[in-house]
């Protein structure tokens, strides 16, 4: 190493020197700037994140040290976190979160939704699948990978590691959904909101809901079944989400007002029709995919949580989120208050939060707390 870092992901500039036996998806000893042992990792030479730090320490290592954390992994969701009381769907592995960086594995009912960003992962994936089946009762699995990242790691696809899902049912703190791998953006359902809705179903008894940037209806199923709103309206610009939103309200025997809008046309419409909604939630796509890009995104988020606020009455719940992993908490709160602040409204903010515990974060990556959601009353 060229100077020293905990940080888990390891790019070709912090590197000084690489034995030339290194070869791609192999353990490798890592030393620091001095010389000393430093700790281990999966290394290749050819991808974006050459080095991917597993463990820190002298002590030797190998495979098992990669099934031990596994099983801590699948351990904490069900022993510590207990989330099937609560839930048959929920995030298994989160990547540098658990320790193994490049794996993220999800649970839906009977299947496992695993995505792969690392040659040494994917090479060891098929020695998992029968622990990961055996501990959450999974009977069928779809592998996702990348066709940039399987370029750029070398990764060869084994098409026997995936089995044909088109869609799996799942139940969520007692409403039920669809979740659609054929059509979805990754998996069509989004675990780390899933507190978040349930919290926001308790906010909204008898109230009028609008779910701006629906996508396929979580907030807004919720709300009008768990939480029991008399009424609730949903819109996003992606008609296939639309789509699966209205299965998901016909799985619950739900009526909820369904349009196909873009978010930033129908606040417009709406903020000069004069109509305002009890309760307001906010879950945009990333606006943010690259620091490049940091400036328009915060324009958009400014501009958009500016709209949607001047739909809340006062008084009314405003519950505004963001995915995107550059934004830090700070400056998205300051994006949302001068969208506030444009429409002359005040905000009372009640709590910040971000996504489940099974979407746990490492000292050493602290970015990868990536959602954040503001609670909020406007006045």
């Amino acid at each position: 190493m060229k100077y020293f870092s905990y940080h888990p992901t390891i790019y070709p500039a912090m590197i000084k020197a690489v034995s030339p036996d290194a070869g791609p998806g192999r353990w490798v000893t890592v030393y620091d700037k001095e010389g000393q042992p430093f700790g281990h990792g999966l290394y290749n030479p050819g991808a974006r994140v050459p080095l991917r730090m597993i463990h820190h320490g002298q002590e030797s290592v190998d495979d098992t040290l990669l099934d031990r954390l596994v099983e801590q992994a699948i351990q904490l969701r069900l022993d510590t976190l207990t989330l099937t009381a609560c839930t048959d769907a929920f995030r298994v592995v989160h990547s540098d979160g658990d320790s193994l960086s490049g794996l993220i594995v999800d649970k839906f009912g009977d299947t496992l939704s695993i995505e792969v960003h690392s040659l040494g992962i994917y090479e060891r994936l098929s020695r998992w699948l029968p622990v990961f089946r055996e501990k959450l009762g999974t009977r069928r699995t779809v592998v996702e990978v990348d066709p940039h990242i399987a370029r750029m790691e070398g990764i060869r696809i084994d098409p026997k590691l995936s089995d044909p899902v088109r869609s799996v049912r799942i139940r969520e703190h007692g409403v039920r959904y669809e979740v659609n791998f054929a059509e979805g953006h990754k998996t069509g359902f989004f675990n780390d909101q899933r507190e978040n809705r349930f919290r926001f179903s308790r906010l909204t008894k008898g109230l009028r809901v609008l779910d701006l940037c629906c996508y396929t209806g979580g907030f807004a199923v919720s709300a009008a079944v768990a939480g029991g709103a008399a009424d609730v309206t949903g819109v996003d610009l992606d008609e296939k989400a639309v789509e699966q939103a209205k299965r998901n309200a016909n799985l619950n025997q739900a009526r909820v007002n369904w349009v196909h809008c873009d978010a930033f046309a129908y606040a417009r419409q709406m903020q000069q029709n004069a109509q305002t909604w009890d309760a307001v939630v906010l879950d945009p796509p990333k606006f943010v995919l690259g620091r490049e890009e940091y400036d328009d995104g915060r324009h958009k988020y400014e501009d958009l949580n500016q709209l949607a606020i001047s739909l809340v009455k006062p008084g009314g719940l405003y519950v505004t989120c963001s995915c995107s992993g550059l934004v830090e908490l700070p400056d998205f709160e300051r994006m949302v208050i001068k969208g506030a602040h444009r429409q002359a409204r005040k905000l009372q903010f009640l709590d910040v939060t971000g996504a489940g515990p099974d979407h746990p974060v490492m000292s050493n990556c602290p970015e990868s707390r990536y959602l954040k959601v503001i609670w909020a009353r406007v006045w």
